[in-house]
This record gives C-alpha cells, sequence and structure tokens, in this order.
C-alpha cells in the first residue's frame, strides 16, 4: 500500500470488532492495515453448530481480504503481534514493525481453565474454526467406536456419555444439540448400537444455566434441556478432568467427550500495553474506550473492561464489540475533523440463546420468549448479521433441511481416529484373535 502521508490506522485482530471498525475507518481518508493470525473472519455464535455437525466452516466464515477488496486503501497481512510499543507508536510482529496514528485493538478472548490448563486435551472449548473442528470429530467418533465395541465385544463397556461443562449460551446450545444429534440425528442408522441409549450430562457450578438472563427464562431454559434428554446438574464444580472422565464432587464420571464451556480469559495482548487490567486480563479503557495516557489506542470486544449505564460490566457478546467498533470508527473520523470526543453508550438490544430445534429464550428489554418464536427470532437475526449473501442463503437452506429431516450435514471425521480415554483404555480395547476364538 503506498504510503501518501495519510494518517496510518492499524487494526489488530478481525473477529466482530476488529471487522466492523475496518469496514467503516476504510471510508475515511487513511491508511488502514489489519492484522490477524487468520485469513479469515468467523461468526462466532454459530460455531457449535460446526461442532455438532449441522454447519460447514465455510459456511459461517469468509476471508477478510474478499470482504475488504472493494478499499484500495486497506491492506491485509496474516500474522500474530507479539509486542507494542507505544512510545514510538509501533506494532511489532512476528517478522515487521508497523507505524500508526492510531491504534485498535480487538484480538478477542481465549478459554479460560481457572489455573488447570492441563485439562485442556482433554476438554476442547469452542473460540475457532479449529476447535469447532476437533470437537466434531470427537463426537462423530465417539459414536463410530460405540458402534465398533459393541460389534466385536458385545458390550460397550463404559457408557457412552457426553459432558457438558458450563453452563452459560455455549454449553447449553452444545447440551441441547447433542441430544438431538444422538436422540434423532444418528437414530436407525447404526446396527449394532444405539445412539439414543447415550447420554448428555451439563454441569454448572452456579445456581442456574444462563445465569445472565431472569430466573423465569433460566427454568425454562432448564425445562427445554430437560425434555431433550439432558441431565443438568447445577451448583456443582468440576474438581479434576482426566483422560475419558470428569471429578465432580468426589464422583468420577465417565465421559467419552468432555466439552469446555466454563469461562473466558482475555487475550495476553492486553497484558502487554503496560495498562491498568482487571482479574481476566481484560484492559480498563477510558470512556471513548482509548486506553489511559494514550488516547491514539483503543480497545474493544472482550478485551475491554467497561462498564454500562447502570454500573454492570458489559457482557463479552457479538453486539458490544459491533457498536464498539463503530464507536471507535466514528470517533476517529472526529478526530480527523477536529471534532471533540464523545463516551461510548452501549444500546442494549437483547439476548438469545438456542437450545435445540424450536427451543431457545430471548430476553428483549421488558419482553421474554421462549420456545418456537424464539428459537425463530434468534435463527433469522443470526443468519441476517452473517458476512456476506451466500453464507445467509447457504446457512438457511441447510437449517431448512435439518429442520425437516433431522440431518446433519456435515458429518465428516478427519483427522486422528484417536479418542482420549476410549481408545487408550484397557477397559475398552479390541479383542486379540485368540480372545475372539475364545469367544
Amino acid at each position: 500500500m503506498r504510503n501518501d502521508g495519510s494518517p496510518r490506522v492499524v487494526i489488530v485482530g478481525a473477529g466482530f470488532g476488529g471487522l466492523t471498525a475496518a469496514r467503516r475507518i476504510a471510508r475515511l481518508p487513511v491508511q488502514l492495515t489489519l492484522i490477524d493470525r487468520r485469513n479469515h473472519h468467523t461468526f462466532q455464535p454459530l460455531l457449535y453448530q460446526v461442532a455438532t455437525a449441522g454447519l460447514s466452516p465455510g459456511e459461517i466464515a469468509a476471508p477478510i481480504r474478499s470482504i475488504l477488496r472493494g478499499h484500495s486503501n486497506v491492506e491485509v497481512l496474516l500474522g500474530e503481534v507479539v509486542e507494542f510499543d507505544l512510545a514510538r507508536k509501533q506494532v511489532i510482529t512476528n517478522d515487521r514493525e508497523l507505524d500508526y496514528d492510531f491504534l485498535i485493538i480487538a484480538s478477542g478472548a481465549t478459554h479460560a481453565y481457572f489455573g488447570h490448563e492441563d485439562w485442556e486435551p482433554y476438554a476442547p472449548g469452542l473460540k475457532s474454526i479449529e476447535d469447532a473442528l476437533e470437537i466434531r470429530r470427537r463426537v462423530l467418533l465417539a459414536f463410530e467406536l460405540a458402534e465398533r465395541r459393541k460389534k466385536v465385544a458385545g458390550t460397550v463397556e463404559l457408557p457412552l456419555q457426553f459432558v457438558v461443562i458450563g453452563g452459560g449460551p455455549t454449553g447449553v446450545e452444545l447440551a441441547g444439540t447433542l441430544a438431538e444429534i444422538a436422540h434423532h440425528a444418528m437414530s436407525h442408522e447404526f446396527r449394532n448400537f444405539e445412539p439414543s441409549e447415550s447420554k448428555i450430562l451439563l454441569i454448572e457450578g452456579g445456581p442456574r444455566v444462563l445465569a445472565t438472563y431472569s430466573e423465569e427464562l433460566s427454568r425454562k431454559a432448564e425445562a427445554q434441556l430437560h425434555r431433550l434428554g439432558v441431565e443438568v446438574r447445577t451448583s456443582q464444580m468440576v474438581t479434576k478432568i482426566e483422560p475419558g472422565a470428569v471429578w465432580v464432587s468426589g464422583e468420577r464420571i465417565p465421559s467419552a467427550v468432555i466439552l469446555w464451556a466454563a469461562g473466558v480469559a482475555a487475550s495476553t495482548l492486553g497484558r502487554k500495553l503496560g495498562v491498568p487490567v482487571d482479574r481476566a486480563g481484560r484492559v480498563l479503557v477510558e470512556p471513548d474506550l482509548s486506553i489511559p495516557g494514550h488516547n491514539e489506542v483503543f480497545v474493544i470486544g472482550d478485551l475491554a473492561a467497561l462498564n454500562d449505564a447502570n454500573g454492570k460490566p458489559l457482557p463479552g457478546v457479538a453486539p458490544v464489540a459491533i457498536q464498539q467498533g463503530d464507536w471507535v470508527a466514528e470517533t476517529i473520523a472526529r478526530d480527523l475533523k477536529k471534532q471533540p470526543r464523545r463516551p461510548f453508550h452501549y444500546r442494549d438490544k437483547g439476548s438469545l440463546a438456542t437450545i435445540g430445534r424450536a427451543a431457545a429464550v430471548a430476553q428483549i428489554g421488558k419482553f421474554e420468549l421462549s420456545g418456537y418464536f424464539a428459537w425463530l427470532a434468534w435463527l433469522f437475526i443470526h443468519i441476517f448479521f452473517l458476512i456476506g449473501f451466500r453464507n445467509r442463503i447457504l446457512v438457511m437452506i441447510q437449517w431448512a433441511w435439518s429442520y425437516l429431516t433431522y440431518e446433519r450435514g456435515a458429518r465428516l471425521i478427519t483427522g486422528s481416529d484417536e479418542l482420549t480415554g476410549w481408545t487408550q483404555s484397557q477397559e475398552i480395547h479390541d479383542p486379540s484373535p485368540s480372545e475372539l476364538h475364545s469367544r
């Protein structure tokens, strides 16, 4: 990109906040550089659908370059930011240094295991396409291994159980969809094993699922989970995770697949700015979303810590990041015009969480919905916000087909055929030829 003396804007991260800011700032008389570790933007609210074989990755993701290709003043760099030099106004990546006049950091969050990072290999979280594909591999492989064990050994020694840890929106979505897969999508496809005999367990450390929703909606969400066949345990803490099992209050629960949805931690880039952060590593930003002492540096999305008008912390959800991306773009435009800045105000348009087929809860202002109409609202709102017309059409077709047939259209197992805790277990093993002969 040619240096013509225009102000230089660097954005780190192409999530909801970063990409929204980029699309707005690209219209300004600036040079814009967007850096991300991946070449695509992912619509994270639908990652669980990829993880449970409902959608393919290409239906919820789009190349960053194709999204921004219409703007000649924009360059996209594939790379990882490792440091900031605020005094020299430079972003330092793994192979270069980039100067900036304005910097926007929107690097998001990652999984939080609360000091138990050794649990991650046994209980993956869901933050990226790679995470979703690994979860999909484990879930589908569990059914295949159960069928194989039943065929060879005549029984599945360990119960085919799925454990989801965390009763927030992601955990509820995963648990509900796993129940649908076991009881509907996989039915009549296996000859030796009955998928509907599988158990899905949702564990929540707090007193109720969907704690950020009203108590009434939480109760309805739990009731819908029960109807789908999910066992919900609240006020129970996971104390240990090992290959093929979860420990809860001294009880060892065998599990073919363990999924983590219990918490997130801010990107480590926040701590590299040298400004105050909260316990989760989120940067304590000023009312205009800039950082203390450097009004040319903005932090938005999951990495930013800011309270709303009622003094409550803003949630780490897509609408917050999108509005902040818009706001920072407007703030930079005002700076270029020498106009005064204004503080950011979040407009809460409501919350939606899906549980399963025609099952969801919605909280929009004083109005609360649950069941089919909440699910319809969730469905159309998420399709509307997908990047690209092609994505919306593909997702709509896939969902219509799934609704009519219960089919999961992306049931591909790729990668390793090992399932930790099952294929390595001494309790479940393929019999030797001599063992088969003795039978």
